[in-house]
């Protein structure tokens, strides 16, 4: 069924041992039943509206989702992505169809909130080792964010790496990379370079080795695509200068996109990010603010907001903007996590609270 040649084929796009083990088992389960033609395994390359690309480590095929595949996924608030290994066959048309998509290792998703009542979950990828988090040295650093976008892969269990570009145009690299270095678990790092050259290929190779799949993350403008040719080998992505009025990106990239890497791994280039709402509970979220959560034993109330209340452990000792930034996030999570019912409460109880508050003013005025 595979051979020396075919796992070095599919390793080249990523393919790690846990989910080569759970393809082994489900393609002998199709040889067991007697498929005369069994499916074949590839990884999702790029998801389109109506359809996908697919590679098998050589070349790339287009695709499309059976509807029964697409409707379970979405009744899961689940969907194809990037990075997703799947089983496909061919019809008699030369036509390949997804029937199966094999469990991810981790994913990356986010919220999109309509502003109303509806809260959508959207897979950004699937099955990767390390989420490159690109932020600028000009006027794309921004903590705060940083902050978001390590919390959101370190809740989906993926190791944040920041890469800081354009280095050449800043004059304190050393100071900005401290405070990027501060804000990171152990085990992870910020580095700070020139995506132009063959500083990218030097400095972040021991992440694209073979089998190894990074993503990157950050703001239009940052760099991703000038990184991701660099680190391609070649011009795979389309860049353009930054706007001339206020140097912010154009959001040249508008799909995310598998490719391989020249040390042997995979890279997958993704739009920047208009807005970023994570994808967890707030439990979840505390699991990646430690700092907060180790203070907040020392509190002396148990449900303590760090908010003004006597005998708090954290306040003071963590920084106000990493504080607020955490009680934002607090709220979000919060928020999007309500039912339907609960929201109805929740508005029900600030209106009352308004309407309370003008009776008050009025009755005060005379």
């Amino acid at each position: 069924m595979w051979n020396e040649e075919s796992w070095a084929r599919l390793r080249a796009i990523g393919l790690a041992p846990a989910m080569a083990q759970q393809a082994l088992s489900r393609l002998q389960a199709e040889a067991a039943a007697g498929e005369p033609a069994g499916p074949v395994l590839m990884r999702v390359a790029q998801v389109q509206r109506e359809g996908l690309h697919l590679h098998d480590g050589q070349r790339e095929h287009p695709a499309r989702l059976l509807p029964a595949l697409r409707a379970e996924l979405a009744a899961q608030a689940d969907a194809a992505a990037v990075g997703d290994w799947v089983l496909a066959t061919r019809n008699a048309y030369g036509e390949w169809w997804v029937g199966e998509r094999l469990p991810p290792l981790n994913q990356l998703a986010r919220r999109l909130h309509d502003g109303r009542d509806r809260v959508e979950r959207v897979v950004i990828v699937s099955n990767v080792d390390t989420a490159m988090l690109v932020m600028g040295l000009d006027h794309d650093f921004n903590l705060r964010r940083l902050e978001r976008y390590v919390a959101l892969v370190r809740m989906a269990g993926v190791l944040p790496l920041v890469v800081l570009t354009k280095a050449d145009l800043c004059d304190d690299v050393p100071a900005r990379q401290a405070t990027a270095q501060a804000l990171l678990p152990a085990g992870a790092v910020a580095v700070a370079l020139n995506a132009l050259g063959d500083e990218p290929a030097a400095q972040l190779r021991p992440w694209l080795g073979a089998g190894q799949t990074a993503v990157m993350l950050g703001s239009s403008g940052a760099g991703k695509s000038t990184l991701t040719n660099a680190l391609v080998g070649r011009d795979v992505q389309p860049t353009q200068a930054n706007r001339s009025g206020d140097n912010r990106g154009r959001h040249t990239t508008t799909a995310r996109v598998l490719h391989r890497a020249a040390a042997g791994g995979c890279i997958i280039d993704t739009p920047g990010l208009r807005t970023l709402r994570l994808d967890g509970d707030a439990h979840a979220l505390e699991q990646v603010f430690e700092d907060i959560a180790e203070r907040a034993a020392g509190c002396r109330f148990r449900n303590c907001r760090h908010d003004g209340e006597p005998g708090c452990a954290v306040r003071g000792v963590v920084p106000d903007e990493r504080l607020r930034n955490w009680a934002k996030l607090q709220r979000e999570a919060r928020r999007d996590t309500l039912t339907a019912l609960e929201r109805k409460v929740q508005i029900s109880a600030w209106k009352a609270r308004a309407r309370g508050a003008r009776q008050r003013t009025l009755a005060k005025r005379g």
